[in-house]
């Protein structure tokens, strides 16, 4: 996104990508259908982004949920709204989305450079690890937009948080929780978990996730990550759409006879994969089971490995930046991205943070660029 303000705005462009091709991330992003963005207003948009920096929220103040269908319009992508706000391109993938966008860059005169790896600044000069050996750069101006620390087979290592001060350790974020499982749950491995709510703190999440080997993983578990990272207890809600009084009274009609997995089916419902997890977790079962149902308590151990996880918190702290995202240290050189310290949920706000901030700073830049140019030229 910022190479694309700054070729519209008539610089020569310069893409250092580290791995092979572009934009492996956002094809892996897009396998299940890429979510560009949640079609909401302004006030939730911000309120997905805990404690929001003041330069994220301008930026997606400038370039929010309208203006990122607007953009994938604009690149031929025409784009639908699902039943959640959830936005995505009518095509699904992100394969032609990246196509018609790369395109577009060559057209306006960008070079890609891949397996290009950014090492570090020796002065004012970028330097490159590259197959060519060392590249020593020294650009106008200069992005950065080097990821954050999850998946790092497709670039994002967070080897980068070395060479640059004031950034915050990388921490797992919309990742699957972690669990130890008696042998009893292996048949539910990869069964699907639905009509439940998670909570953890203030955090309430309904949506379905997926059992693995290894605990839970799916979107309804994603957003508890900063709960969980801030050490809350997390509960399992079986029955989320039935009041605890209400949940009492369908207990308490037990048929003669009837055996508990029959009565907690017949009487709220329960299937097998929920009544597995009320004996895996509850046991010894109170005899009232109305508040266990509606608050199960989940062991976690903790999240998934940083590297599983969908996006990581943590990275170069706002303090380090101006209000345009200029690295105060390093003028000329702006960052945007996931390598920012910000956090927000899945459903569209990552990628529209992305898009935002790496507008930002390439407007940023330009300007940059042109009052370099102007205080020359005055000379």
């Amino acid at each position: 996104m910022a190479a694309s303000v700054m070729a519209r705005a008539g610089l020569g462009v310069t893409v250092a990508e580290r791995m092979p091709t572009v934009g492996r991330k956002l094809l892996m992003a897009g396998k299940s259908g890429l979510n560009l963005t949640k079609d909401e207003d302004d006030a939730r948009v911000l309120a997905a982004y805990p404690d929001c920096p003041a330069p994220l929220a301008r930026a997606l103040a400038d370039f929010g949920p309208q203006q990122a269908m607007d953009w994938a319009r604009g690149l031929g992508q025409e784009v639908f709204t699902g039943s959640t706000g959830r936005v995505f391109p009518k095509a699904m993938k992100a394969s032609p989305l990246l196509r018609a966008w790369l395109a577009e860059l060559r057209g306006l005169g960008t070079t890609f450079n891949t397996r290009w790896r950014w090492t570090g600044r020796d002065g004012a000069v970028h330097l490159f690890d590259t197959p060519d050996g060392e590249q020593r750069l020294h650009p106008e101006v200069t992005v950065l937009a080097l990821g954050g620390a999850s998946w790092g087979r497709l670039g994002s290592d967070g080897a980068w948080s070395a060479q640059i001060a004031d950034t915050a350790p990388f921490a797992a974020s919309n990742a699957g929780l972690r669990l130890d499982w008696s042998d009893k749950m292996a048949p539910h491995f990869g069964s699907p978990l639905k009509a439940v709510a998670f909570t953890a703190g203030e955090i309430r999440s309904r949506g379905e996730a997926v059992l693995t080997p290894e605990g839970i993983e799916g979107g309804g578990v994603y957003a508890l990550s900063p709960a969980i990272r801030a050490g809350a207890a997390v509960t399992l809600d079986l029955c989320p759409d039935v009041p605890l009084s209400a949940l009492a009274a369908k207990l308490s009609r037990r048929r003669r006879g009837d055996s508990l997995a029959n009565h907690l089916r017949r009487a709220v419902g329960l299937d097998s994969l929920r009544r597995a997890l009320l004996m895996e977790w509850g046991r010894p079962l109170p005899d009232d089971l109305g508040p266990l149902l509606k608050a199960l308590p989940v062991p976690v151990r903790g999240l998934a490995p940083i590297d599983r996880a969908i996006s990581t918190a943590g990275g170069l702290r706002f303090d380090a930046l101006d209000d345009r995202l200029m690295l105060r240290e390093s003028p000329g050189t702006f960052a945007a991205g996931e390598m920012l310290d910000w956090d927000a949920p899945t459903g569209g706000y990552l990628l529209t943070a992305c898009l935002a901030t790496g507008r930002m700073a390439g407007l940023a830049a330009v300007d940059y660029a042109a009052a370099c140019r102007s205080s020359i030229a005055r000379r």
